[in-house]
């Protein structure tokens, strides 16, 4: 695990997320600079700052460290997900949850 692999995982999510590196730095309330030398591996982060950037790119910090497959912690990313919501999203959710739990019943 290499700052530089590190940085470009986050590089890599941030891109595909379509966040200009201004705007995922806003979101995680540190500098622009800081994003891109952290993404180019110049600079080591602190486990708030991953918290932070694992949140904002809906991903495990075990994804940005060590290159896990996102989709192994898909519980991790839907609980993310789920948090993000506005409360009529929530219920929407809700009501498609129960009508997907009444089917298996079902079945």
């Amino acid at each position: 695990m290499s700052n530089k692999e590190v940085g470009g995982r986050i590089r890599e999510l941030r891109e595909i997320q379509n966040y200009t590196r201004e705007g995922l730095a806003e979101k995680i309330d540190i500098s622009a600079k800081f994003l891109y030398e952290i993404e180019m591996g110049k600079k080591g982060f602190s486990a708030d700052i991953l918290c932070r950037i694992s949140r904002a790119l809906l991903v495990s910090c075990d994804y940005i460290m060590l290159g896990e497959e996102p989709g192994g912690h898909s519980k991790e990313k839907i609980i993310c997900v789920l948090e993000k919501l506005e409360p009529k999203q929530t219920s929407r959710i809700q009501d498609i949850l129960k009508i997907l739990y009444e089917m298996c019943d079902v079945i």
